[in-house]
């Protein structure tokens, strides 16, 4: 009896210790859309698996998904930096250059938070995606993006310079790739000529898994990115689709309190799904139609996919890519005001997303930068 008392303290004690001794990452994803969330989810998850404790960082919906996905977990919101879509997608670069200075005022005020986070002992390291001002030199900090190159147009280069500079601020990169210039997804956007920046391709990141799953759903419609665009989408597919004989689902991508299911016409909407469910309900479809934002295409990809992509007008990266997998005879895709139910009929004829390597993500290598005192 005494022999067990004495075991059971000195396990406690032991206990305390080692979670005195845990390191708490701040996971800081940007409120574009829900993509650079969603993406996060696996690092979260291989974060907690690894037996760090995680501080979930953002604002809007993007921070109420996480919050949805990780009850359990403490989370900080962060300054907004408000980006919307113009009505006309030619005006989208302009619109962006007018908002540089709202988005130094944001990057300030989240450098204000992170040191008074930093300066009170509350995290030991940083991973931000996206997020410019998410950084400290006084802990490991990590930027996650796969625009290594920022396509504008004619101000490529200028904005491409720009990104670069706030990326070599940070300890490493890491580009959701395979490190592969021919076979990859990202193309031109996450590989460089001449790299003078600590990069590491760290492999397709994906919360997705694929399963053998019975389809039932022919059509699965997949929306998200800011507004207005994505309500005009929307519309736009409804109208497209709602005599269509296909079973069909519309997933909103509007993360609310609670979720809402609703039919209009044939089509079967829903606000939003969090992932285990959005997972099953993938590997159930045949067909996707979506956006060609980077995290759905890993997504699709993981899961091998047959979709048919509509980019965001005015947005060159999404215009990029789903030009690069079109030509590539991987996804057939169209631009926003020409898509019609017709054009789905091309999509068997292409080859359709599929996973680029059958290596994971080897997290415990990424997380080795927080174990450093």
């Amino acid at each position: 009896m005494v022999k067990l008392r004495k075991y059971t303290t000195a396990a406690i004690i032991a206990t305390f210790v080692f979670m005195l001794k845990k390191k708490t990452i701040m996971v800081a994803p940007l409120h574009w859309g829900l993509g650079h969330a969603t993406r996060c989810i696996p690092i979260i998850r291989a974060l907690l698996e690894k037996n760090f404790n995680v501080l979930l960082a953002s604002d809007g919906a993007a921070l109420l998904l996480l919050q949805k996905e990780f009850p359990e977990l403490e989370s900080i919101e962060l300054p907004s930096y408000n980006i919307t879509y113009p009505k006309k997608g030619t005006n989208f670069k302009w619109k962006i250059f007018l908002k540089l200075p709202q988005i130094k005022k944001t990057k300030n005020a989240e450098k204000t938070i992170v040191k008074q986070l930093v300066q009170s002992g509350k995290i030991q390291g940083i991973i931000s995606d996206n997020r410019f001002g998410v950084r400290s030199k006084a802990i490991p900090s990590v930027f996650i993006t796969h625009q290594l190159n920022v396509l504008t147009g004619s101000t490529t280069a200028i904005t491409s310079k720009m990104h670069q500079k706030i990326i070599k601020k940070f300890d490493v990169c890491w580009v959701p790739d395979v490190d592969d210039v021919v076979m990859n997804l990202s193309g031109k956007l996450g590989h460089l000529t001449e790299a003078k920046l600590s990069i590491k391709h760290i492999g397709v990141l994906s919360r997705m898994k694929k399963k053998e799953l019975p389809k039932s759903i022919d059509i699965l419609v997949l929306l998200s990115g800011p507004e207005p665009q994505r309500t005009i989408l929307e519309e736009k597919l409804k109208e497209s689709l709602k005599y269509s004989e296909k079973k069909v689902l519309m997933v909103c991508g509007i993360v609310e309190e609670e979720q809402k299911w609703e039919d209009f016409e044939n089509i079967k909407v829903v606000n939003f799904m969090k992932s285990d469910e959005l997972e099953d309900t993938l590997n159930k479809t045949e067909i996707v139609i979506s956006r060609s934002g980077y995290t759905t295409i890993m997504d699709l990809a993981m899961l091998e996919k047959k979709a048919f992509f509509i980019p965001t007008p005015g947005q060159y990266e999404q215009e990029y890519l789903a030009k690069r997998l079109k030509n590539l005879g991987i996804v057939p895709s169209c631009k926003q005001e020409n898509f019609n139910m017709e054009k789905l009929d091309k999509v068997m004829i292409y080859k359709g997303l599929k996973t680029l390597s059958n290596q994971p993500v080897n997290f415990s290598e990424l997380f080795s930068l927080f174990e450093t005192e």
